[in-house]
């Protein structure tokens, strides 16, 4: 079994809750995928370090992080996955005191070469959040990645944001939930 069929495995039996939920975007679902249960355990995490780990030296990038929560067991998943350069995380503001920094983790230069990483997307204002940062440190997305899309318009606007840069969803609600109501 290949690592893309062992995280949909893993997201199915893990992360599926079924019933009405409340989505980050404010809209009402009938079902939720909270990845971080699969992909907090071993079989979920070395199937998406190898995935993330892949696509991003596939683009050349130098760096792997996202908007903090969704972004931090991706990106660490991509270092235990083999990836060869740093993790980081972006906070949806930077911080008042020490620093002072919203991006976070090893320090990120002009040559680094950005991958932003998110764990669900639905309406993709996380990510579209963390590309917004990164632009405005003047700092390069040269693809993005999602544990799932949700196929709720997301990848549209995260291609919008990131200037074209590839976007990946290692899985779908079509993979995870195919014979969800709304379909």
């Amino acid at each position: 079994m290949n690592a893309q069929q062992r995280l949909v495995d893993e997201l199915r039996t893990h992360a599926l809750v079924l019933g009405e939920v409340v989505l980050t975007s404010g809209l009402t679902a009938q079902y939720y995928v909270d990845a971080k249960r699969a992909i907090l355990l071993p079989a979920g995490f070395a199937a998406l370090g190898e995935l993330v780990a892949h696509h991003a030296r596939a683009w050349g990038a130098t760096a792997v992080g996202g908007l903090t929560m969704g972004a931090d067991p991706v990106a660490c998943a991509a270092l235990a996955g083999g990836f060869p350069g740093k993790a980081f995380f972006v906070r949806k503001e930077a911080k008042t005191h020490g620093l002072a920094r919203r991006v976070e983790g090893p320090l990120l230069t002009r040559e680094d070469r950005c991958v932003v990483v998110e764990d669900v997307v639905s309406t993709g204002g996380s990510t579209v959040k963390a590309i917004e940062a990164l632009h405005d440190e003047g700092h390069e997305v040269v693809g993005v990645i999602s544990v799932l899309d949700r196929l709720a318009g997301g990848a549209e606007r995260i291609t919008a944001a990131a200037g074209g840069a590839p976007y990946v969803a290692l899985t779908t609600i079509d993979d995870v939930h195919p014979e969800r109501p709304d379909r």
